[in-house]
């Protein structure tokens, strides 16, 4: 096992060599580049998480690996497995920069324009054999998008490339992140062919690292975000350092109206693959938990029905895919016999929670427990028919979910029971726009089941969504069409 530097459990991003401390325990991260794991490395995950009081594995809004509750460091035997069987880098001070993303579809897609796969393993390749790249920020991020259904693109990152079909060419055009956190990154005029796609991001890299160096010598204690770079010199003189780099120019564009792609739940349910006669399936994880034994399942079911392979997904759930068709049937009983589902409009598949109380200093109610009763009370008492976003979010920081939800759920702190302020819809904030109403954890699953029913019953058309609905009404006509006063009185 290699490390460079010496590491602190102090840092903020949770690594897989240096644990940070949670409420719960040791909080190890795993990278999975592209989100892509075989069988071996299920296995080896299964095993880290057995160390775990908790049991459980997570699966992240990065499309990583989480395990909870560890009360030692990981072993060095343990460490030096995971490294051969693909799961750590080479070298630990590199480990902790944030996964590579790619669409869960890459490679499948029908409507895919480049297989990004083999893009998204050569440049982890290269970035975890860099031990100078140890300098940049853990959340150093690039992500792959190969013009997939299931599309990636909005995703916060530092960098995406996203693939554009251009006079019969297949081109990526350039985004970087020069918004806040959680802003989905921007289209910055610059169109490179897919071969070029190494070369410039070791580019940005290499000039990132030498202006972290610089301002780690003014600011010890702070790693600039790339962002800040971007902010400090101004994108187009930050572009021409790149180009000056490059062993080949690069074509300027703007970027053509409506282009942003949005996946519409397509990781959820079954689907057809562009390779005839094989399905994907995605399965709905609780809150991205699943026990131990649920794991090696999906695990047993991957080498048994399809190619061994398990997809995690950005939305904190997995695939199962290259499925023969016939078998798709025999394949959701058995998931279902788990206790798991496949449905985009099952209430589990609409609910996400950050860590809560358990695992947070920072948040103000029990997010994981409130978001699974109110999950189950949504199943008992009505059924969803199209696909509803719920956001649990313990404190201001929303953690769980960057982008505004059709609900946001904001704990806050109070005496007694556990109380949330509500939100709906979007405004451009963070959470969305507020009905101004607080309202206990008792009341509150009546609360939404109320919001969602008034919701099927007034919208214009069944296939009107639950934003287009409360954003087209002003916040005093949703208090009226809700009654929420009624139910907390």
């Amino acid at each position: 096992m290699s490390s460079n530097v010496a590491l602190s459990k102090s840092a903020i991003c949770p690594g897989l060599f240096v644990p940070s401390i949670a409420q719960d325990g040791l909080l190890v991260r795993l990278r999975i580049p592209g989100g892509l794991l075989n069988v071996a490395q299920c296995e080896a995950i299964a095993a880290l998480a057995d160390d775990a009081d908790s049991g459980f594995v997570e699966v992240t809004n990065r499309a990583n690996i989480q395990i909870r509750g560890l009360q030692a460091d990981v072993s060095i035997e343990a460490l030096e497995h995971l490294q051969a069987v693909g799961l750590a880098s080479p070298i630990a001070a590199v480990d902790a920069l944030r996964n590579i993303m790619g669409s869960p579809t890459a490679g499948i897609d029908r409507q895919q324009l480049l297989d990004t796969r083999p893009l998204i393993a050569a440049w982890n390749e290269y970035l975890t054999t860099r031990p100078d790249f140890a300098v940049l920020s853990p959340k150093f991020s690039v992500c792959f998008d190969g013009g997939e259904a299931v599309s990636v693109r909005d995703r916060p990152n530092d960098i995406s490339l996203v693939a554009e079909a251009i006079d019969h060419e297949i081109l990526f055009r350039l985004h970087l992140n020069l918004g806040d956190r959680g802003d989905a990154p921007c289209d910055v005029g610059v169109l490179v062919k897919p071969q070029e796609s190494l070369p410039l991001l070791s580019a940005i890299a290499e000039i990132y690292c030498d202006y972290t160096e610089q301002v780690l010598k003014i600011e010890k204690q702070r790693k600039p975000r790339l962002r800040d770079l971007l902010h400090d010199w101004g994108v187009e003189l930050f572009l021409q350092q790149v180009v000056d780099r490059l062993p080949f120019s690069w074509q300027r564009s703007e970027s053509p109206a409506n282009t942003l792609l949005l996946n519409h739940y397509q990781h959820l349910g079954v689907h057809s693959q562009r390779q005839a006669g094989f399905s994907y399936m995605g399965v709905v994880l609780p809150l991205g938990r699943l026990e131990t034994q649920q794991w090696r399942e999906l695990t047993t079911l991957a080498a048994r029905y399809s190619n061994g392979i398990l997809r995690l997904t950005p939305w904190q759930n997995l695939l199962l895919t290259d499925i023969p068709t016939p078998k798709v049937a025999a394949v959701q009983a058995e998931i279902e016999q788990l206790g798991l589902y496949v449905s985009a409009t099952h209430p589990h598949s609409a609910i996400v929670a950050c860590s809560g109380l358990s695992g947070c200093k920072a948040s103000a109610t029990d997010t994981q427990e409130n978001a699974l009763t109110l999950a189950n009370h949504l199943a008992e008492h009505l059924t969803l028919d199209r696909s509803i976003n719920i956001h649990f979010s313990g404190c201001e920081k929303s953690c769980a979910q960057h982008h505004t939800s059709d609900i946001a759920l904001l704990g806050i702190a109070q005496e007694g029971e556990a109380t949330y302020q509500i939100y709906v819809g979007d405004d451009g904030s963070k959470f969305g726009r507020s009905l101004d109403k607080t309202c206990t954890f008792t009341q509150l699953p009546t609360v939404i089941e109320q919001i969602i029913r008034t919701y099927q019953a007034k919208r214009f058309h069944p296939n009107e969504t639950f934003r287009a609905f409360v954003n087209r009404h002003e916040i005093a006509e949703l208090k009226q069409l809700f009654n929420i006063a009624q139910v907390v009185s």
